[in-house]
């Protein structure tokens, strides 16, 4: 397929595009600093003639002399502020809010059939909550309320708002990704001692993790998967990203807590049966392969 991939020189982008390069797909970067292996066309994604522009662009001087503009078969759009603390709070909202807002209608303007975008485990509110907020049940799945506290939340619930309304309106298949704390493969041996040390600094997450690689997995399962219209899907890891097992994660920081249905030993609270089941996605990596979490 021709995609059109936001941001993917960011962290999660920059292991998604050769995922799904190396899936055979021709993937065109626009982003606000180049990426090595991938096109790229500097972007300012808040502004709309920009966004079109780019999307009617040529994606490489070969096409001089070839068939010259072509349409793209999907647009993946992980551009963003990342996180809360990185520009002011309005900042942060508007643009993410507004650049989301561009590349949908962008893509049901233009005729792209598919638009894929990123929202966040943020939204059930838990993250970047003031305090310690639990969730409502155990596992998270995608029905739990999104009532966040923060100003990249909101981004993301409003970016929700805007998916769900271009596809009424288009027909389009449109697929919001609630990703939650994207790691890299390096990570794994820098960050995850601490964690098996302290759970506690898991809490804000949910316990739950993705492995950059995998993302990149879940992207090609929805660029594959037509006809299901508009949906939301929890994108994790299959296991806990610490040590100790599911019922010690719940007795000590989730008392109280209900839990809907029975849960594995290593089994992740952030629920991802449903990309499971609808996608058929099936991650392949853990902080297992690289750390042994008895030591």
């Amino acid at each position: 397929m021709r995609v059109a991939f936001t941001g993917g020189s960011g962290k999660a982008g920059r292991h998604a595009v050769p995922y799904l390069q190396a899936q055979g797909h021709e993937v065109f970067n626009l982003d606000l600093v180049p990426l090595e292996g991938c096109e790229t066309l500097q972007v300012d994604l808040t502004d709309s003639g920009s966004v079109f522009n780019a999307l009617t662009s040529l994606t490489n001087l070969n096409q001089l002399d070839g068939e010259g503009v072509q349409r793209f078969d999907a647009v993946v759009h992980f551009a963003a502020i990342p996180r809360i603390l990185i520009k002011p709070d309005n900042e942060t909202f508007a643009t993410n809010m507004l650049s989301t807002y561009n590349v949908m209608e962008a893509a049901v303007k233009l005729g792209i059939p598919k638009v894929i975008f990123a929202s966040s485990e943020t939204t059930y509110g838990v993250c970047f909550a003031q305090g310690d907020l639990k969730p409502d049940y155990l596992p998270v799945d995608e029905e739990h309320p999104t009532v966040p506290h923060d100003s990249y939340a909101m981004s993301k619930v409003a970016g929700e708002v805007c998916g769900r309304s271009f596809q009424a309106r288009s027909g389009i298949d449109i697929y919001g990704l609630r990703i939650n704390n994207v790691i890299e493969p390096h990570e794994y041996k820098a960050m995850f001692p601490a964690f098996m040390e302290d759970p506690s600094l898991r809490r804000r997450n949910i316990f739950a993790y993705i492995d950059a690689r995998d993302l990149g997995h879940m992207v090609d399962c929805c660029l594959k998967t037509d006809g299901l219209g508009y949906e939301v899907f929890n994108v994790a890891n299959p296991d806990l990203s610490v040590g100790i097992s599911n019922a010690e994660v719940r007795a000590r920081f989730y008392d109280g807590v209900p839990v809907r249905r029975d849960m594995g030993e290593r089994e992740t609270f952030y629920d991802i049966s449903k990309a499971q089941r609808l996608l058929g996605f099936s991650p392949k990596h853990s902080w297992r392969d690289v750390l042994d979490p008895t030591v």
